[in-house]
């Protein structure tokens, strides 16, 4: 959906389509095969449970393609989220108004957000290592800090709350349309504002964006809090999809099946090139991949291995697909 993703790359020939275009019939077929070979594959409660999965992956890798863009990744995204519902939900269930706690959680996020931003952009620590270390320290801050309990119930009797999680709308869970709506919004964003191209370049070349006058430091800092905030709605789409929230969410690989995305999706992550179409592209891939893996009962440890292998393999097809020239290779990674 981004007019870059669509050109051919003169430095890539062509390639970051073709990868595109490649991951899209994979998944056709992918999913064709499931379909044959595994009988509760197309059922109507898989097919919803499916589109309700792909909606909370593919709203996170929304949030974290617009970093991934920006040369930048976030891996706090998960720790985030969950701190900052959990939060909302047990303030909602001590008496506090559910919308009043949602705009609690939405601040704390953001400073969540904030804080990985300046360390980013001003102590110019690399993104990768930046956010591997606050991931910890967030979840740290939340438990026992702001909530001691793993499981969190959302507050009862909240009509609309349930209407998002469980209600359907033309025959569609109502997910995925809160996961159509984000994705129209960062692919207007992304393609026709100033912050959106800031990014873009930012990401292509950050030397050049400084010496043409985009302020750097403040869009790096931007990115960050906007990630944290898409994560908190991520948030939200869980608790209203299984009446609840468990803070255990924060161990699990959910970050690194969103980075599995949006290499797949053939998002460089030398930065500048991607739009909201890779996204998409990538999380059905992976959103067919997970279902079809928890059908025939994989293991974990399976399940992991099996997406770190596609995950190295997209790596090696990405830099393939995006050799780096020498003036890439002068600039820093995430």
């Amino acid at each position: 959906m981004d007019a870059r993703t669509s050109k051919p790359d003169r430095r890539s020939g062509g390639l970051r389509f073709s990868q595109e275009g490649i991951v899209f019939l994979l998944t056709l077929a992918m999913f064709a095969g499931f379909s044959l070979l595994l009988p509760k594959f197309l059922t109507s409660g898989n097919v919803i449970a499916l589109m309700r999965s792909v909606s909370v992956l593919g709203i996170l890798s929304l949030g974290m393609c617009i970093v991934v863009i920006g040369r930048g990744v976030d891996l706090t995204m998960v720790a985030t989220l969950v701190v900052g519902m959990v939060w909302a939900v047990k303030l909602a269930n001590e008496g506090v108004p559910f919308g009043v706690a949602l705009g609690f959680g939405a601040g704390l996020v953001s400073l969540f957000g904030l804080v990985v931003g300046l360390i980013v952009a001003f102590a110019e620590i690399p993104a990768i290592f930046a956010t591997l270390a606050m991931a910890p320290v967030i979840f740290g801050i939340g438990n026992p800090f702001l909530f001691k309990q793993d499981t969190h119930n959302a507050p009862a009797g909240i009509a609309w709350l349930r209407e998002l999680g469980f209600g359907m709308s033309f025959g569609i869970p109502n997910t995925i349309w809160v996961f159509a709506a984000v994705a129209l919004l960062v692919h207007l964003m992304l393609r026709y504002t100033r912050f959106g191209r800031s990014i873009h370049a930012l990401g292509d070349n950050p030397s050049a964006a400084r010496l043409t006058g985009f302020p750097v430091r403040p869009i790096i800092v931007a990115q960050y809090v906007m990630t944290a905030l898409v994560a908190y709605l991520v948030g939200l789409v869980i608790v209203a999809s299984n009446s609840g929230i468990n803070s255990r969410l924060a161990y699990t690989t959910l970050v690194y099946d969103v980075l599995l995305v949006v290499v797949l999706g053939g998002i460089g992550l030398s930065g500048g090139r991607g739009g909201v179409r890779n996204v998409l592209v990538g999380t059905f891939f992976v959103g067919t991949l997970l279902s079809g893996m928890t059908i025939l009962n994989l293991t974990h440890t399976a399940q992991n291995l099996i997406k770190s292998v596609v995950m190295l393999m997209a790596l090696v097809a990405e830099t393939f697909a995006n050799p780096r020239d020498e003036q890439t290779s002068q600039q820093g990674d995430i």
